[in-house]
């Protein structure tokens, strides 16, 4: 750890170094210290932006996405000039250009059972900027196995959620929500809609109180979820309990557990051209399929709809697309649950987007 700060550093951090829990020991602390950001998204943009400004030093980012003119509504890392460009690499440059302090290490690739462990053990904090559940339980088990805190935030519409998990041993997600949703009760921003500044909001709270973790300051959103109705400007904190009757997440029972599958467009082609034959189920909106559909598409159930329609799907070798992986995720998670086969559900990672990018672009992306 670096004794003392340059008179660059002196001169970039001067408002933190006259604040009495903060001053040169916390910057010091701060340039020290590493932060895993997943997703670069509505919560991630506002969230790195941030974190950057103060000092941390190491800011890892995970995404698997690109950039669209559709996400520059409430994704302000991004930029015109970025559309079709990684997410993490569009955000890496932005961090490079607002503070040379700071290293990015950008992983584009999807955070998954596989890699979990190994990607979050080289961080302190988590911050969650997922918009997924799937996602949000990996990062929850992962980090209680790792003994890692995590900042958790979320949005719908007008309203947002945040809370501090697994801080110092403290409650986690699946004491507060201890199982997922089905598919029909859990729609992404794609489908229900956010305003713009409300992810701005979440993810600066977020990144506040991953600073106070670092920092050891200040109270913790620790069994404490904080909500936020941005439509009538009012904030609640609600408090909750470890369920102590709860099984403790592990390594060992993560890296074993069951899931479903991914598959990525190229591999899906390749296995097909020789021969592979599997139900491939499209779980997007009508409305969508007008725009474009994936040829040899052999059924389509909106998301929403599977838990009533389950029985017209066969028991057999599924591969599931939506727009870009988000909720075909869910319903591939909804399927093993509901008894098919770990090892016969396949979610095709992107989507219809993914599949324009790396196999047709003719295919619309939208």
């Amino acid at each position: 750890m670096a004794k003392e700060l340059s008179p660059e550093q002196n001169e970039r951090y001067a408002r933190h170094l006259t604040l009495p829990n903060i001053g040169e020991e916390g910057q010091l602390a701060l340039l020290e210290s590493s932060i895993l950001v997943v997703g670069a998204g509505g919560l991630g943009s506002p969230a790195i932006l941030y974190l950057a400004a103060a000092g941390v030093g190491r800011l890892g980012i995970v995404d698997f996405d690109k950039v669209s003119i559709s996400n520059l509504q409430r994704q302000v890392i991004h930029s015109n000039g970025a559309v079709g460009e990684a997410k993490v690499d569009s955000a890496a440059k932005r961090v490079a250009g607002l503070n040379p302090d700071v290293e990015v290490m950008g992983i584009n690739q999807r955070l998954t059972s596989d890699n979990a462990i190994d990607i979050i053990r080289e961080f302190d904090v988590v911050v969650d900027g997922t918009d997924n559940f799937e996602t949000r339980y990996l990062i929850g088990d992962a980090c209680e196995a790792l003994g890692k805190p995590w900042v958790f935030g979320s949005i719908h519409r007008f309203d947002g959620q945040v809370s501090s998990f697994n801080y110092r041993n403290g409650p986690n997600y699946r004491d507060l929500f201890p199982e997922p949703p089905p598919p029909e009760l859990a729609p992404n921003c794609a489908e229900a809609g956010v305003l713009g500044v409300l992810p701005g909001i979440v993810g600066t709270i977020q990144a506040t109180e991953a600073i106070k973790i670092i920092l050891g300051i200040g109270e913790i959103l620790a069994g404490k979820l904080l909500t936020i109705d941005a439509i009538n400007m009012e904030m609640r904190t609600l408090s909750f309990n470890a369920d102590d009757s709860r099984k403790r997440a592990s390594v060992a029972d993560l890296s074993e557990k069951g899931s479903f599958s991914e598959i990525s467009p190229l591999e899906f082609v390749k296995r097909t051209n020789e021969g592979w034959s599997p139900f491939l189920l499209d779980v997007r909106r009508p409305e969508e399929e007008e725009i474009v559909n994936l040829e040899g598409t052999d059924l389509r159930i909106s998301h929403l709809e599977v838990p009533s329609r389950i029985e017209e799907i066969p028991n057999d070798e599924v591969v599931i697309y939506c727009r870009t992986g988000g909720r075909s995720s869910a319903v591939a998670r909804f399927l093993v649950e509901s008894g098919w086969h770990p090892g016969t559900v396949y979610n095709l990672t992107g989507g219809i987007h993914e599949w324009s990018d790396t196999v047709d672009s003719s295919v619309i992306k939208y």
